[in-house]
């Protein structure tokens, strides 16, 4: 019988299976959330709809960019392995803690409190019921995927399935619907504000398309990642972009662009007047549905990246097992889950914990998503021979586009947000001294390399060799 502390990820996702966890990830509560917001920064009903698509563009630009690293570089590690490759294992061990501590766990910590907020109104459990209610379900979550792959996956596909059910529910019934009269056209915003409000209103829209990165965590247990990625990336962005482009045009048919920002609940008061108080129930229903979908693949997801920060730090090697029973990183899922809850007890503390995750993340994030759009030029650099299985188009001017957003998005991060941001890059900055642990003397011997990379530079670190990688 084959040692599970010694197993590695298996090739077990198809392609349907990978675009499943994909949408999941990314059609989350944050369409039901982020339309008032962002029909409030622009001034006519054309332009709404533009910024839905531009926002979609702008993530197909980024899963091009995702797909030639992925497809060149599959690995359970998703960018923690593309950034080891491009800039040394000091940088992609930051990561690594910057993923774990803030990025990741952060996530699943807002995501844990918007779930808690709807299920607190169907069942209160008194002033702290959000924060109790998404501490519990980070527990359940976190328990089906130690379970295994197998039952996160199954799980993953039932929830994302009702989740498009109810989506494209709310899509009918609002073509079908008709248009709310007598809402207060809002004042016009004057010139000068006009750019800021688009900008903001750009921001909302990535927010909530946001997600679809954590799909680089799959190449190592997706059936030949080199050739499916591409087909993941594009498959899964094009019906995340129709998905939410329908329904914002739904919304739109039937409370029109004031509407719109007057609404504090878009969803729930377009199917009050399409469906009745029965189409309340179904949002209802539909936004718990999409907190479930997106957490359970955020944790599914979420536990790759430590098993790939246990692989390379000799004092976090614990965290580098894969369970082979469950064929799942169970120690990556514990301690994961384990940071999640203290996050959530930092945000039951303030006023609003979703905002305070979400101030929390994004300037982390961003700055992250940067350096990794940044890494294809340096691995083709650096690799100027190699053959790549998918090659992003119109390079260089496709991943330029992608850097310049990623830069727009951290910018408008910082300027934005709140304190909580502050604590976020004050915790990055703690994590610095991870860096040295990776200076330890290591007992090459004790560990069969898992990762190599020629490098034209000896300074550079070269980290071990993985299976599909290049000599």
């Amino acid at each position: 019988m084959a040692d599970s502390r010694r197993s590695e990820p298996q090739a077990q996702l198809s392609v349907f299976d990978a675009v499943v966890i994909m949408v999941g990830l990314v059609v989350g509560i944050g369409i039901f959330r982020t339309p008032s917001i962002v029909a409030s920064g622009v001034d006519s009903e054309w332009m709404f709809i533009l910024v839905w698509v531009l926002g979609g563009l702008v993530t197909l630009i980024g899963a091009l960019c995702y797909a030639e690293l992925c497809a060149a570089h599959p690995h359970a590690g998703g960018e923690y392995h593309f950034l080891s490759r491009a800039y040394g294992r000091p940088l992609a061990m930051l990561f690594g803690w910057a993923r774990c501590t803030v990025i990741q766990t952060g996530s699943i910590a807002l995501v844990a409190f918007l779930l808690g907020d709807y299920l607190a109104q169907v069942v209160p459990l008194g002033p702290h019921g959000p924060a109790l209610y998404a501490a519990l379900a980070v527990l359940v979550l976190t328990a089906v995927n130690i379970a295994g792959t197998a039952a996160g996956k199954n799980l993953q596909i039932v929830v994302t399935l009702i989740q498009v059910a109810a989506m494209l529910a709310i899509i009918v019934f609002g073509f079908l619907g008709t248009a709310e009269p007598g809402v207060a056209a809002a004042p016009p915003l004057p010139p000068s504000e006009q750019a800021a409000a688009l900008g903001v209103a750009m921001i909302f829209v990535l927010l909530t398309y946001g997600g679809w990165n954590d799909t680089a965590y799959l190449g190592g247990e997706l059936k030949d990642a080199p050739r499916n990625m591409a087909k993941v990336l594009t498959m899964g962005t094009a019906l995340l972009v129709t998905l939410y482009v329908l329904a914002n045009m739904a919304l739109l048919s039937v409370l029109g662009l004031d509407g719109l920002r007057a609404s504090d609940a878009v969803a729930a008061d377009m199917m009050r007047l399409a469906a009745g108080p029965s189409g309340e129930i179904l949002v209802t229903l539909a936004i718990v549905v999409a907190a479930i979908s997106t957490l359970n693949a955020s944790i599914f997801t979420g536990a790759r990246v430590f098993y790939a920060l246990g692989r390379d730090v000799p004092a976090l090697r614990w965290l580098g097992v894969w369970n082979g029973r469950g064929r799942t990183p169970a120690n990556g899922q514990i301690v994961q889950a384990v940071l999640a809850l203290a996050l959530i007890g930092m945000g039951a503390i303030t006023r609003d914990g979703f905002k305070a995750m979400v101030d929390y993340t994004a300037p982390v994030f961003w700055l992250f998503l940067f350096m990794v759009s940044l890494s294809l030029f340096v691995l083709r650099w650096r690799l100027p021979g190699r053959e790549l299985p998918f090659k992003v188009p119109l390079y260089p001017l496709t991943p330029a586009a992608f850097c310049l957003a990623s830069l727009y998005m951290l910018y408008a991060s910082v300027v934005h947000t709140g304190a909580s941001a502050l604590v976020g890059l004050a915790v990055l900055l703690a994590g610095v001294p991870v860096l040295w642990l990776w200076r330890q003397p290591r007992q090459a011997a004790a560990q069969p390399p898992t990762h190599a990379l020629a490098a034209p530079d000896a300074a550079v670190f070269h980290p071990p060799h993985t299976p599909g990688d290049p000599p």
